[in-house]
C-alpha cells in the first residue's frame, strides 16, 4: 500500500513559566523578543524576519541552514497569518513552511496562556497537514519543545 500524501497530526505541548501571562505574551508580541527566542539559532542565518502582531497581520521567517545543519545551504520559509489574538490569553497563526522551494506542511497553531499560582501555563495546540519531504509531526514537536526551552531563556533575561 502507499504512503499516503498528506499526514495529519495534532499534537498538544504544557509548559509552566513562573513569569505572569502579561510577560509571556510580550515575549510572542515585541518582534525583537520573538527574533531572539524563536529565529535565532547557531544553525541558521536569518535572511527575513517580518511579523505585523495583529489580526490579520502577516508573519515571514526565511533562515538558510549552515554548513553544520541537517539540510546545508537550503532554505526554510515560513509564512503565516495571525487569525485571533487575545492580550496575555490566545495567539492563532496559521502557516505554510517551504524546504528548497518545496511546501512540506501547513499548520495551525494555538497558544493559551492560562494564569497559575506560580506563573503562567502556556497551552501550545499544533494540528498540522505534513507533506511529502517534512520529517513528519515529531520532527516538529521536538521544534516546538526546543522553541519553548529557548523562550524560558527568554523570560529569564
Amino acid at each position: 500500500m502507499p504512503e499516503p500524501n498528506v499526514l495529519h497530526n495534532t499534537f498538544v505541548i504544557e509548559r509552566a513559566y513562573s513569569q505572569p501571562p502579561a510577560r509571556v505574551f510580550a515575549a510572542f508580541a515585541d518582534p525583537a523578543k520573538k527574533r531572539r527566542w524563536y529565529a535565532e539559532s547557531p544553525n541558521h542565518d536569518i535572511e527575513e524576519f517580518t511579523m505585523d502582531f495583529r489580526v490579520g497581520g502577516p508573519e515571514r521567517h526565511a533562515y538558510r541552514f549552515k554548513a553544520t545543519a541537517p539540510f546545508p545551504g537550503v532554505m526554510l520559509e515560513s509564512e503565516g497569518v495571525f487569525q485571533d489574538i487575545v492580550p496575555d490569553q490566545r495567539i492563532v497563526t496559521t502557516s505554510t513552511m517551504t524546504l528548497g522551494g518545496k511546501r512540506i506542511s501547513s499548520s495551525l497553531v494555538t497558544i493559551e496562556l492560562i494564569p497559575s499560582e506560580n506563573g503562567t501555563t502556556l497551552i501550545c495546540t499544533h494540528q498540522g497537514a505534513f507533506f511529502e519531504g517534512s520529517g513528519g509531526p515529531a520532527m516538529r514537536e521536538h521544534g516546538w519543545q526546543t522553541l519553548f526551552d529557548r523562550l524560558a531563556t527568554e523570560l529569564a533575561r
